[in-house]
C-alpha cells in the first residue's frame, strides 16, 4: 500500500477505532465501575460481627456483617468502596468496638452475599435500605460513612435521612462523572455514563456535621475533586487532608482515630 493511498484512509480508520473503544467502554462500564461485584464469595465465617441479611423494597436481600456496640454510643454505618468487601474491615470494626461504637457494612447488590447486579438506583436503594434498617434494629444514633465510591451512597443515604447524626466522607468525588471525565478526557463521557453519581447535586443537602479525608496522593479520585464537593457542603463540616497517602493506603491509625474523635464529639454536639 502506497504512503498516499495509506493517508487517505487514515482518517476514516482513527473514526473507527475511536468508536469501537467508545463503544467497548460504554458495553463495559459496569464492570469497570463495580469490579467487586460477582467477585469471591463471601467467606462462610465472618471475620468480624454478625452476619445480617437486610431485604430492600425492590426485592433483593443484601448481606452486611453487624457489630452492635452500645445503645447510647452511636453506630456507624459503612458504604465500602468499588472493589472492596466486608471482610476487609475486621480492624474499624476492632477499633470502634474498643470504644463502644457500633459498626454495620453491607455488600451492595451483586457483590459477595447479595442478590442482584449493581447500579447507582441500585445502590442508593441499598443505602436506604441498610439505614431503616439498623435504625430499626440499633437504637443509637446513625453516622454515616462512606468510602470512595461509597461516598455517593453515604451522601444520598445522609440527604434523605436527616436523622443522621453526622457524615463522614473518605476520598469523596464531586461525581464519578467528574472522576471520569479526568480519566477519559478523550471520551464523551457525559453522553456515556449510566451511573454519574451526582453527590454534588445532592451535597446541599446534607446539613447534618460532616468531616472529609482525602489523601493528597490520590491519584484515582484527585484530591481536587474532593475538595469541590468540600467547597460546596453546607456547614458544619471539616476537612483533613493527609499528606503521604493516596487511595488505597489511607486507612491508618491516624485516619481511624479521627474518625472516632469525630464520632465521639457529635455525642456532646461538637464538631
Amino acid at each position: 500500500m502506497s504512503a498516499t493511498r495509506y493517508l487517505l484512509i487514515l482518517p476514516p480508520m482513527a473514526v473507527v477505532a475511536y468508536v469501537a473503544l467508545a463503544g467497548l467502554i460504554y458495553l463495559s462500564q459496569r464492570a469497570l465501575l463495580y469490579p467487586g461485584a460477582g467477585a469471591t464469595p463471601a467467606p462462610e465465617h465472618a471475620s468480624w460481627g454478625e452476619t445480617v441479611h437486610i431485604k430492600t423494597p425492590d426485592g433483593e436481600m443484601l448481606q452486611g456483617l453487624y457489630s452492635q456496640g452500645d445503645s447510647n454510643k452511636p453506630c456507624v454505618l459503612l458504604f465500602f468502596g468499588n472493589g472492596d468487601r466486608l471482610d476487609n474491615y475486621a480492624f474499624l470494626a476492632q477499633a470502634l468496638t474498643t470504644r463502644r461504637i457500633g459498626l454495620l457494612a453491607i455488600s451492595y447488590r451483586g457483590y459477595p452475599g447479595s442478590t442482584g447486579s449493581p447500579s447507582e438506583q441500585g445502590l442508593l436503594t441499598d443505602g436506604l435500605a441498610a439505614f431503616d434498617w439498623l435504625s430499626s434494629h440499633g437504637g443509637s444514633e446513625i453516622i454515616v460513612l462512606g468510602r470512595s465510591l461509597g461516598t455517593g451512597v453515604a451522601v444520598n443515604t445522609a440527604a434523605n435521612r436527616p436523622a443522621a447524626g453526622g457524615v463522614i466522607l473518605v476520598s469523596p468525588y464531586l461525581s464519578v462523572l467528574s472522576v471520569a471525565q479526568t480519566h477519559y478526557p478523550f471520551l464523551p463521557v457525559e453522553f456515556l455514563l449510566k451511573d454519574p453519581f451526582r453527590s454534588d447535586l445532592n451535597i446541599g443537602k446534607v446539613r447534618q456535621p460532616k468531616l472529609f479525608l482525602h489523601g493528597r496522593l490520590d491519584d484515582s479520585i484527585p484530591l481536587s475533586s474532593g475538595q469541590a464537593l468540600y467547597r460546596i457542603a453546607p456547614e458544619p463540616k471539616q476537612m483533613l487532608i493527609y499528606d503521604g497517602a493516596g487511595h488505597n493506603d489511607i486507612f491508618n491509625d491516624s485516619m481511624v482515630g479521627d474518625v472516632i474523635r469525630f464520632v465521639e464529639a457529635l455525642k456532646g454536639n461538637r464538631l
